[in-house]
């Protein structure tokens, strides 16, 4: 690349600095970054030249390496003094050697590990040209050459190059793009080539839209054949990049499904006869004379399951494990993605959920003893505990149903729980526990079977199955709520109270847990003669050494004790009272004493359990406790803020909250105290990054990405839901102290306005959407309410009604004007420009749910069948904004012609009855 007109003295400065860079030094490094800035402010075109060249000159593949990674991490971003990229202030005859260098390094470059770095900046200056309409011609018609290349890492990286960029071969002829495609994915000399080809083919098929997918559904039949003949530790990810195609374009896949059922049983199950390949492996090794092995059948090499076929290469453990969870992901990924297209498809369901169960019997067996010593938050076991194989048993479970999911599961369940291994009936338990919230319809009509299964399970010898037992009942009390504990609180109780007394701190901790999920869906009067012998056990649990002082109980066992009798407090209401002298004074210690950073969860568990308890018994019996307890509060509200502690401010915002509902109106003395961090919570802005798509952005905690506008977003969640929390509490103080409320009433709702416009947290558009008419009731009761403060109101609400597109948030804007309109008096107290108002935004909604509901049954039949329960979703949201949209209709006495267009919204939803689907019995 001697025609590169950059200076020697330039191309000496900028390899120094490169040198600097990878040193381990901090003080030199950033003196090297400061001077890579400076250099780009004055001079970018010659420097950005400089590194480019280096790319293709260093010495070293480490340094080759960083130049290109350097390269493309500064080309899009913008310089310090503008928001351009550095790359949008290139001249064109810069770029063109730009690209001329990198060209080279593409085809010249030696190393492959240097090469794909070069891939990945040449795509991404491809995608960033085509972008702003230059696209990069001389790229496409190298790499199709390259593609023909006699040299392996040639043809490879012009596959990855497709992939990275498909608009290269968008513009040629169908054909012409799937014989290049195929014969990559053909190639005979490497697996890595085929491999390069098969994700250009999937990133070339996701970027077609429907009918131009229709021209290339041939490429699938090379793609998957690319699996049978590789070696087996090579299959995953192979795999990988099927499954991401599966979940984006599951219907690719529909005339595939025969030929997928004769192959991946064979990678996922046990199976002795699959033939010489997996290729002719029977389709369904489930039906027949297979019976369900377990443990599973070993191998030679002591590793479980079939072979990939063709390819002698030995396999190393934990390769065999990766090649079943490969085969597993994808199996349950495009039953996520197409539940109706696979349900009723012979086989399928049989072999994922067999394959699940028998990867949740592959617990190592020696490490008891040390689940049983470890914290459960910090349990060094769960490393190699089977999650995989348990999480994708729920996946399926939720995607599929209960109608096609419980047969083949309980034809090997109660095996497994009367199964000499402890692994196996551990399985089982958890099994249950996992499937019971996808199957919830359908297993409620043999729980009673199911319950009489469990419950002996508690009486196991092995304290990890009584463990499961207990994860078992609470599961099945929260996916089965209220049926349950109404139906089998007898058999439940009889298992789950004397096993608060268990001799294992893991497993009576997690009876305690799995008691909270019986409360949340239990009656008052079934819970009551349980009381007693429930809380003299927890006591027993809380404060062991009231009856021997030798006995020191573990935190995390205090920790869910204090929750779990909370959760009992709430649950038994006023009949708690008789607990309360026992309990609410080693609460009030807790938090007075429990000041250390290793109890800060303890204190905040006290605190939000004291305030639960207060609730429960009523004033009359907290007010003897009530200032103690509100002065704890308070200094800990006052005490230096702990930047490690992350729950301190949420639980003090609950706990305030909690007091208010438990004194009534003699909370309001305290509101001077409680308002003002919580103004400062409900009125903090989103944490938001705004990156460029070409951008880079590492994964932060308590972050999540949003698309939005072609951007990506990062969200700081947590701030969200500290947010969310606020208006959530500032609805409970407003509508419990309602007049006393008066004075904060400006402040809140020129916060809950806005709210409603919050659009990356639906939880807090829903909170401002409830507290508005409450607000409302609370000026008028209060007489503080203005007019300004009606007429901002009822502008806010007919502005959002009018540009909401979610239907589940369009009823709840409805219900709120329409409350507010009835505490206002009325459709008296409406004027007229605001009636008028909201009858013009309804009838844009209406028009808009009308295009909707068009369009949507005009849907092939097929996809209405396979997309049944979610469309019905979505439909029932509408139905229930409509409803709330027609009794704002006629509070407002709107015209009747518009009641009549409600009424035939209401007949262009489509009528779903009629589609059977297999979750209700059907075929």
């Amino acid at each position: 690349m001697a025609d590169v007109l950059v200076p020697p003295e330039i191309t000496a400065e900028v390899t120094q600095i490169l040198s600097n860079l990878v040193l381990g030094d901090n003080q030199i490094r950033s003196t090297a970054e400061k001077t890579v800035n400076e250099r780009l402010e004055q001079t970018p075109e010659l420097y950005i030249l400089a590194i480019a060249q280096f790319a293709t000159s260093a010495d070293t593949e480490l340094m080759r390496s960083f130049s290109l990674v350097l390269l493309r991490r500064l080309l899009f971003r913008p310089l310090s003094a503008q928001r351009l990229a550095i790359y949008d202030q290139l001249s064109a005859p810069v770029i063109a050697t730009l690209e001329r260098i990198l060209l080279h390094s593409l085809l010249h470059e030696p190393a492959p590990v240097v090469r794909h770095k070069t891939v990945d900046t040449v795509t991404d200056l491809s995608n960033y040209a085509m972008k702003r309409g230059r696209p990069w011609h001389a790229l496409q018609s190298q790499s199709f050459a390259m593609a023909d290349s006699p040299d392996v890492h040639t043809r490879e990286a012009a596959f990855r190059v497709f992939a990275g960029c498909p608009n290269l071969i968008m513009d040629l002829q169908t054909d012409a793009i799937l014989s290049i495609l195929q014969k990559g994915l053909q190639d005979q000399q490497s697996t890595e080539v085929r491999l390069a080809s098969l994700r250009a083919s999937a990133s070339f098929l996701s970027a077609l839209d429907l009918s131009q997918q229709a021209q290339a559904l041939g490429l699938m039949y090379p793609m998957l054949n690319t699996l049978p003949t590789l070696p087996h530790p090579k299959l995953p990810p192979f795999l990988a990049v099927l499954t991401d195609l599966a979940g984006s374009n599951p219907h690719l896949f529909r005339p595939h499904i025969p030929a997928l059922l004769a192959f991946l049983p064979s990678l996922l199950l046990p199976v002795v006869d699959a033939g010489p390949t997996p290729t002719v492996a029977r389709p369904n090794p489930g039906a027949g004379g297979s019976s369900f092995a377990f443990p599973p059948v070993t191998n030679g090499n002591g590793s479980s399951g079939g072979g990939g076929g063709g390819g002698d290469e030995k396999e190393v453990p934990g390769e065999d494990d990766e090649v079943r969870k490969g085969a597993l992901e994808f199996m349950t990924t495009l039953s996520e993605a197409r539940p109706g297209m696979l349900r009723g498809v012979e086989g399928w369901v049989n072999i994922v959920v067999r394959g699940c169960l028998e990867g949740m019997g592959e617990i190592p067996e020696d490490d008891t003893e040390t689940w049983l010593e470890a914290d459960p938050a910090e349990d060094p076991t769960d490393d190699t505990y089977p999650h995989t194989y348990e999480h994708s048993l729920d996946r399926i479970a939720c995607a599929l149903g209960g109608h096609a999911v419980l047969p083949p599961a309980f034809a090997f369940i109660p095996a497994m729980l009367a199964s000499h291994d402890w692994r196996l009936r551990h399985a089982g338990l958890m099994a249950i526990a996992a499937i019971a919230e996808g199957t919830s319809k359908v297993m409620h009509q043999e729980l009673g079977k199911i319950v009489d299964l469990v419950t002996p399970m508690f009486k196991d010898p092995h304290p990890r199955v009584r463990y499961a037992a207990c994860q078992c009942i609470g599961q099945l009390c929260t996916d089965l709520e209220e049926v349950v504990q109404e139906k089998y609180h007898e058999q439940i109780f009889a298992a789950l109270i004397p096993t608060l007394e268990a001799p294992e701190a893991r497993v009576h901790a997690h009876a305690a847990a799995a008691l909270i999920n019986f409360c949340e869906g239990v009656e008052r009067e079934t819970l009551l003669p349980y009381l007693d012998s429930i809380v003299e056990r927890l006591l027993k649990l809380l404060n062991p050494a009231a009856s021997d002082p030798s006995r020191q109980p573990k935190r995390y066992v205090q920790e869910q004790v204090i929750t779990t009798l909370a959760m009992v407090a709430d649950a038994s209401e006023a009949t708690f009272a008789k607990h309360y002298s026992a309990i609410m004074p080693l609460l009030l210690n807790v938090m007075q004493n429990a000041n250390g950073p290793e109890y800060r969860k303890l204190r905040v568990k006290a605190m939000e359990c004291a305030g639960l308890i207060a609730i429960a018994v009523g004033r009359d019996v907290f007010r003897p406790d009530s200032q103690t307890f509100v002065e704890l509060l308070m200094r800990i509200q006052n005490s230096p803020a702990d930047p490690n502690d992350t729950m301190l401010s949420h639980s003090l915002i609950a706990t305030w909250a909690k007091v208010c509902q438990a004194l009534g109106e003699e909370f309001e003395p305290y509101l001077p105290v409680v308002m003002p961090p919580l103004l400062r919570v409900a009125s903090s802005k989103a944490d938001i990054s705004i990156y460029d798509d070409d951008e880079e952005h590492e994964d932060r905690d308590g972050w999540e990405s949003i698309s939005m506008d072609g951007r990506q977003v990062g969200v700081k969640t947590s701030a969200l839901e500290d947010k969310c929390q606020a208006f959530e509490t500032l609805l409970i103080h407003a509508s419990t102290l309602n007049a006393r409320f008066g004075p904060y009433i400006q402040q809140v709702l020129d916060l809950a306005l806005p709210g409603l416009r919050f659009y990356i947290h639906d939880g807090v558009q829903e909170a401002c959407a409830m507290l508005i008419p409450v607000l409302i009731a609370c000026g008028k009761n209060s007489g503080t309410l203005t007019t300004q403060m009606v007429v901002a109101t009822l502008s806010q609400l007919i502005n959002c009604i009018g540009s909401e597109s979610d239907s589940s948030f369009l009823a709840s804007l409805y219900k709120c004007f329409h409350d507010t309109l009835l505490v206002l008096g009325g459709p008296a107290a409406l004027a007229p420009e605001f009636r008028a108002g909201v009858v013009e935004a309804t009838k844009r909604q209406l028009n808009a749910l009308a295009e909707k509901r068009k369009a949507r049954a005009a849907r092939p039949a097929h996809e209405i069948r396979e997309e049944r329960e979610d469309l019905a979703l979505i439909q029932e949201m509408e139905d229930f904004a409509i409803e709330d949209m027609a009794k704002v209709l006629r509070v407002v006495d709107a015209p009747p012609e518009l009641m009549i267009a409600v009424s035939s919204l209401r007949q262009l939803g489509l009528n779903l009855s009629d589609w059977e689907s297999e979750e209700e019995g059907g075929s």
